[in-house]
């Protein structure tokens, strides 16, 4: 999750001001970049354990050792909770310890790909003379919530408390959830509403080709998807598949309506966070904020705002594929790639439109919840998710071979699709191949995920 953004002395007096942030997003198609996040769940190697904050092996600890390797430590008070680099990554903490990469703007998949490399190589470094261990799926497989150290950041305290009072599974979201995400840029306000439109529809064919948490607490859920699954009962408020967005007249004005209504978190002020959970931003601009009585907003407390919503596709100064499990090394790569060659494609970009135009909401609602179960084998209006995410594979290999940004060996990014392309094929999912192996040669134990999904 995001910290906090830097303050701005711009006071925010009317609505404008907030379409006109998203608004100054749009970027000439030679501008476009790709910027990739993933998280990861740390554990200690000799008993799998979650890692806590402080100790010997824990977070803190590894965040240290990245510093002796040239990051720059982020305080909240006495405690480092982020790291940042001259590229403009960053290394952040999830609320139950998760260990976050937000990637640098990069040009290609090529780039980005090379970036997530280099990091994992650095993190394996540190983590090897620490005794820890760091694993690539979507949900905790083996340890409850009792089990996992909350980080010591502020914002994380205000959500703990929140959490329960508006949906089910909020706190295991917080805690025991992981996920790799793409971030891409639009030309215009029509352009960003088409990928938004196209990308929202599609999220479930990310979920099935990335599904990687069948487990909870030590055993199958009936989910391919488990952390999928928790979106669904965690804010119904600040998430989902935003029916408003297919709807005419969206736009950068729509999208701040809804966050307006989106009830807020918490204001950040003095290096502090204040609670003002399930208070209305329109009232924080009209100075009858509870939390801040007398005060109004500046453009940083937008920009935090902002970073509290969670649909399956998040609109910012740019999109947030936000749909897919966190994964292996190789999968990581693999969603840039998928998304790349869809949005950044204009026959691409059409020919998915094509494919979703006149799904009704409620199709697209069921779809989403109906893949978190059953994966490729999920069906709209009778074609399997595999046949559409076929489809899909061939529009986004298409896309990425007419961008030909090839590698220094004379290679094109469709190679970054080939193990989503095996998955489709076969019609099984990472997390069916898990199941497989639980019921098999892991002999009813999920503690082999440990090593065979490690990185």
């Amino acid at each position: 999750m995001s910290a906090p953004a830097t303050s701005s002395a711009e006071a925010i007096t009317g609505k404008h001001q907030l379409v006109e942030y998203l608004e100054s997003g749009c970027k000439p198609r030679e501008a476009w970049r790709i910027g990739t996040e993933h998280e990861k769940f740390g554990y200690t190697l000799d008993d799998l354990r979650p890692l806590p904050y402080g100790g010997e092996r824990g977070v803190k600890a590894m965040l240290e050792g990245l510093v002796e390797l040239g990051w720059h430590p982020i305080f909240e008070g006495d405690n480092v909770i982020a790291l940042s680099d001259a590229t403009g990554a960053a290394i952040s903490l999830e609320p139950g310890g998760q260990l976050e990469l937000s990637g640098a703007q990069l040009e290609t998949v090529h780039e980005t790909c090379a970036e997530v490399g280099r990091h994992l190589h650095q993190v394996k470094q540190v983590a090897g003379r620490l005794g820890i261990g760091f694993l690539g799926v979507g949900f905790q497989p083996k340890w409850g919530r009792d089990d996992i150290s909350w980080m010591p950041k502020g914002r994380y305290a205000i959500m703990r408390r929140y959490m329960p009072e508006v949906g089910g599974k909020g706190l295991d979201m917080m805690l025991r959830t992981c996920t790799v995400q793409v971030n891409l840029d639009f030309a215009s306000e029509a352009d960003m509403v088409k990928k938004l439109r196209v990308s929202l529809a599609l999220q479930p064919v990310a979920t099935a080709l990335f599904a990687s948490s069948p487990f909870k607490d030590g055993k199958p859920t009936g989910m391919l998807s488990a952390r999928a699954d928790v979106w669904t009962d965690t804010d119904p408020n600040r998430t989902g598949t935003l029916p408003f967005a297919f709807e005419d007249g969206m736009g950068f004005e729509r999208y701040v309506d809804w966050m307006l209504d989106v009830p807020m978190y918490f204001v950040y002020r003095d290096g502090k966070y204040i609670d003002a959970a399930g208070q209305s931003f329109r009232d924080f601009m009209a100075g009858r904020l509870p939390a801040l009585p007398g005060q109004v907003p500046n453009m940083g407390d937008w920009v935090d705002h902002l970073s509290t919503a969670f649909p399956e596709v998040r609109l910012k100064k740019y999109l947030e594929m936000r749909g897919a499990d966190g994964g292996p090394w190789c999968r990581l790569c693999a969603l840039p790639a998928l998304w790349t060659g869809l949005l950044y494609d204009d026959g691409a970009l059409d020919g998915a439109w094509q494919l979703v135009k006149d799904w009704t909401p409620d199709e697209r609602e069921t779809l989403r919840r109906d893949v978190n179960r059953q994966g490729l084998a999920a069906t709209i209006r009778g074609r399997t998710m595999r046949n559409l995410a076929l489809d899909v594979l061939d529009l986004a290999a298409g896309g990425l071979k007419r961008r030909r940004r090839l590698s220094p060996f004379g290679r094109d990014e469709v190679i970054f699709l080939d193990t989503l392309q095996a998955t489709a094929v076969s019609g099984r999912t990472p997390a069916e191949e898990m199941l497989d192996a639980y019921h098999g040669r892991w002999g009813g134990s999920v503690d082999p995920v440990f090593q065979e999904y490690a990185y």
